[in-house]
This record gives C-alpha cells, sequence and structure tokens, in this order.
C-alpha cells in the first residue's frame, strides 16, 4: 500500500513538472494588409505602380497567401474598371518571404515562385524583390507597402 502511495506521489510530482509547449509566435506577417505604396524599377527607370482609384489587400494565413485589386467606381468608369485576384502559398526564412503563385486571373503568371525582402515595422509591412517572367518580357524590381487592417 505504501509503495503504491508512493508511486502515485512521485508520478503526481514528474506530471507537476511537465510544461506545456508553447504555441509558437505568430507570423508578423498574418493579418490583412491594404496597399498603400508601390515602385517598379526596370532597367534604369523607377515609377510608382499605385493608383489611388484601385484598393488592394493582401491576406496572409500561417500558409497561405491572397491578393486581391478592384477599382472604386465598381467597374462603372470603363478607364479605371479594374479586378485582378490571385493566392497561393509561402514560406517566410528570416526576412526572406517566397510566394509559390498558385492562382492569378493572368495565368501564364502561375507556378512561379517570387523571393521578397520583408520588414514589418509598427502597423507597415514592406516587401522588395525581383519580378522575372521571362517568357512575359516581365524583369523589374518591386517595392510594396502596406498597412494593417487587421
Amino acid at each position: 500500500m505504501k509503495s503504491t502511495s508512493a508511486l502515485l506521489l512521485a508520478l503526481a510530482l514528474f506530471a507537476s513538472c511537465q510544461t506545456t509547449p508553447e504555441k509558437p509566435a505568430a507570423l508578423p506577417l498574418v493579418g490583412t494588409w491594404e496597399l498603400i505604396s508601390a515602385t517598379s524599377t526596370e532597367k534604369d527607370s523607377t515609377f510608382s505602380t499605385f493608383n489611388p482609384k484601385h484598393k488592394m489587400i493582401k491576406m496572409i494565413t500561417p500558409t497561405h497567401f491572397a491578393f486581391f485589386l478592384h477599382d472604386l467606381t465598381m467597374g462603372k468608369d470603363t478607364a479605371t474598371a479594374a479586378y485582378s485576384g490571385g493566392g497561393g502559398t509561402y514560406t517566410l526564412v528570416d526576412s526572406v518571404y517566397t510566394e509559390h503563385l498558385e492562382y492569378f486571373n493572368n495565368r501564364e503568371w502561375e507556378d512561379h515562385k517570387f523571393s521578397f525582402v520583408v520588414t514589418v515595422k509598427n502597423d507597415t509591412f514592406t516587401q522588395q524583390g525581383v519580378e522575372k517572367l521571362e517568357k512575359l518580357g516581365i524583369d523589374r524590381v518591386i517595392v510594396e507597402r502596406y498597412k494593417r487592417v487587421e
């Protein structure tokens, strides 16, 4: 009987020493972001690609990303009517964020990877990297800045 009580006491002490595993910290990129500025550099020219008549958001989960862009006139102004969307999976290693674009309304961009150096400071997420698609003649450095929406 004493040995059973001693064994139960030892098990209770052992169990109390066990720590519960902590959940990994949430990635600082996880959330919803709205595009606030964008530039593109091709050859020796840098220009803004941000259009204030459009709204773009990027949503990032722990494993996937998606982005959506549309015009603010709900398609009524044919000069500014626009819609695009895409998404896929990503990896984040240190500050290198790599998107694997699985879905996009311009299908020629699908199944390509794009790597960016990212920073998050307060409510601002910045990504900078190269978009290169030889078949489409695209080779440019982009810088996009987003503000956190959620």
